[in-house]
Formats: structure tokens, sequence, C-alpha cells
């Protein structure tokens, strides 16, 4: 599929023309290229091998498009070209091994079909990538940086500046990564239909947490880190419209309606405005209509039972529907919550759903439900279950247990903003 000059040579593209051209490979590298990783991982069996081939099919395209013209079908041709390149690499080597020049005869023989490069096959292969960097064999970190670095394009500083990690720490990491995949023969394929709802969990429980990294970022100075937050909705976009199941749906629209709320989430000086004080204006009104949008195409289908994160993204449009914080409807918001608790119980989304109580029975009612769950010994390390409870001993007049349990919130985050925003709710309390 590669371009052969005729005898005469082909005809020397203007400067200005090879530039647009060059432009256009940049353009197509941003847009395609973990496409294009996904079929040569599939074609060559390993990721260090196919990384390196996808960057020798970009240098020949920029050697060769400004000469020749830019193919009908780039995708197709960077393939072909870094499959070409890395057989040819593994033949200059053989001369030093027999095992491969073996491997480079085999690969020759086994990936020759150009049939599967079409768009159905790069769909397959991009599924394929996703499950296998998101494999439970793999620990939750190694899932998360691996999926960032293959899928995403990340380079590993910028997933190691993410997550507040040595560069080298997060090399080795995502190196173990691939050496697990290996040596433990992973396979390189999307789950059967009977493995599918197990391990599809999995891929969207990688997707939120790098969303919730991004978000609320665990640490650090920032509240968010929108590049982070934005790879994960890239991510479920991409997953969608490679698997559309109801709770991919609801997991995309959980995303925007939260992310839609990032201009209001914090002030012009980065200080933390809680839900209830954010200038709803500043909410991102097209993400709320495509998330309400999804959340509804989630909740009608006779599919799936309705899962957690279609549930949490309902309660997140119940919130973008009101005008203002007093107009929100509190009893469908508990409601949603006892259907969540059903589907996936856990002590977060019971503190949740208590903090709900609260706001539509009263602090009081709020404040027994916190105080069973900090009692049964769960939470007692979350510092949003000491902060929540602080604010409802706030609001009900009984200072001395707010501070210790604002002192104790303020012990455990490690977030800057939220620090100050627990010391002055401290302050407060003093004057």
């Amino acid at each position: 599929m590669e371009f052969k000059p005729s005898a005469a040579g082909p005809p020397l593209m203007s400067e200005d023309a090879a530039e647009r051209v060059r432009e256009m490979v940049d353009a197509i590298y941003r847009s395609e290229s973990r496409r294009v990783l996904a079929t040569l991982i599939r074609l060559l069996g390993d990721f260090d091998l196919a990384e390196d081939a996808l960057h020798d099919a970009f240098r020949a395209a920029l050697e060769q498009w400004p000469r020749h013209g830019v193919p009908a079908n780039p995708r197709a041709w960077l393939v072909s070209a870094g499959r070409f390149k890395a057989i040819d690499s593994m033949r200059r080597r053989a001369r030093f091994d027999s095992l491969v020049a073996e491997l480079a005869e085999r690969l020759d023989a086994d990936t020759s079909d150009t049939v599967k490069w079409d768009d159905e096959g790069f769909k397959d292969d991009q599924l394929r990538l996703i499950f296998t960097c998101c494999h439970p064999a793999l620990s939750p970190d190694a899932r998360m940086a691996l999926t960032l670095r293959e899928v995403c394009g990340l380079t590993t500083e910028e997933i190691a500046r993410a997550f507040l990690t040595a560069p080298s720490t997060m090399a080795q990491r995502i190196v173990r990564a691939k050496a697990k995949i290996r040596d433990a023969r992973i396979p390189y394929q999307v789950p059967s239909q009977v493995d599918l709802p197990d391990r599809l969990g999995t891929v969207l429980h990688v997707i939120y947490l790098v969303f919730n990294e991004g978000y609320s970022a665990s640490s650090g100075v920032s509240l968010t880190r929108p590049d982070l937050s934005g790879e994960a909705i890239r991510l479920g976009r991409l997953l969608i419209e490679l698997l559309p199941e109801p709770e991919v749906a609801g997991l995309l629209a959980l995303m925007l309606l939260h992310e839609s709320r990032r201009p209001a989430r914090t002030s012009t000086e980065g200080e933390l405005v809680l839900l209830d004080d954010q200038d709803r204006t500043l909410w991102n009104r097209d993400q709320i209509a495509e998330g309400t949008a999804l959340v509804e195409r989630a909740l009608s289908s006779r599919l799936a039972r309705r899962g957690p994160y279609t549930l949490q993204a309902a309660i997140a449009a119940v919130h973008a529907e009101a005008p203002n914080a007093a107009a929100t409807d509190w009893a469908q918001i508990v409601g949603l919550y006892d259907l969540l608790a059903q589907t996936e119980p856990s002590p977060v989304i019971e503190l949740n759903r208590a903090a709900a109580v609260a706001m539509r029975d009263g602090p009081l009612a709020g404040l027994t439900r916190i105080d069973a769950i900090l009692a049964r010994g769960d939470l007692t390390d979350y510092h949003l279950a000491h902060s929540a409870r602080a604010d409802l001993c706030r609001r009900l007049g009984r200072k001395a247990e707010a501070r210790a349990s604002y002192e104790r919130a303020l012990s455990l985050t490690r977030l800057e903003p939220e620090r100050r925003f627990l010391q002055r709710r401290l302050s407060e309390l003093s004057s």
C-alpha cells in the first residue's frame, strides 16, 4: 500500500504545498494515531513493537507524502507502513537471532490480509485495546496508566504530572503492566457476550476513576484537572460509539452533567464553591442537554437493568434541571439514591443519601444517618463524611461538634482548595 514513484520520479510539490501536507500529517496523527496503534498492536502482538512501528510509519509519511501526495486512505496506509517497517526491522535483527527471523516470517504471513483494515476492523481493534488495558489481572493503578498512555496517547510525563508521581515511577508502572499482559498471555480481544457485563464494568470503572481525578483531584493545589476529565469524556464518547450499551450512555451522561458545572465550582480566586452556592448561569447548557438526553436514552432502554452510572447520572440531571438550589427536587433525589443503594450498596452512597435526606427532612435526620455510618467504622478516614457531619452540626447550632468534625476533615484532605474551605468554616465558627 506504499506509494512507489515512477521511473521518472514524481513531480516535486511547491514548498507551500509540502507544508500543507506536513500540517495534514500532524492533524492525522492527532485524530488517527490511537486507531492505527490499536491495529498495529493486534497485527504485531506487542505494545512496544507497535509503538515503534507507529512512529516509523508517521516518519515515513512525513518523508513520502510531500513528494507523492496524501493517500486516499491515510489510516490504512499508515498501518501498512508500520507493519512493513516492523517486519523489516525484525528481519535485519534476524542475522543475530534465528527466533526473530521465524517470528518475522510468521508475522508477514499472518498479517498480510488488508481486508480487516476497514472502518469496522479499526473499531474492533480499539475495543480490543480498551479491554486489554483495563483487564482485571492488572492493578487499578496500572489500568489507569496504561489506558491513558495507549488509548488516549498521553505521554508518560503528562500522566505522571496528573497523578503527582515521578515520571520514572509511572514509566515503571506502564512497563510492568505491558509485561503482565505479555507474560500472563492476556488475550487481545473483546470479551464474549457471557463475560462482557463483568469486563465492561472494569472498563467503565477505569474511565470514571480518570474522570474523578480530573473533576475533583485527590491532592495538589488545584481543585480540578481539565485535561484528565476531558480525556475521560473522550474515552466515554469513543466507547459509546464502539459499544452502545445503556450503562455506557449512563457513564457518559454522568461525566457530562458533572463537567457542566466546572466553571462555577471555583471562584475567580480559585476557592471552592459548594453546589448550593454556585452561579448556575455559568453551567454549560450544551453539556447538560447532551447529558440529559443520554440519561433518558439509558433509562428507556430495555436491554439492561438500570446500572449505577445511569442512576447517578439521573441524580445529576435532577440537580441540572433545578433553576436554583431551593427548587431542587430532593424527594426525587432520595428516591434515586434508594434505587442506587439497592443496585450498588456502599457507605459512600449511603453518605450521599444521608445528605439528600438532610435537605428533604432537615439536618437532624441527615446527621442521625451519618453518625450511624461512622459508628459502624465505615468512612472513618473519609474527609467528606466528617465535612458533611460538620456542616449539619453547624446548621443545628452544635458548634463544638461542628468544630471537631471540621478539624477531623481538615486533617484528612490533601487538596489545597478544600483545606482553605474547611479553614474558613472553622474561622466562621470561632467568630
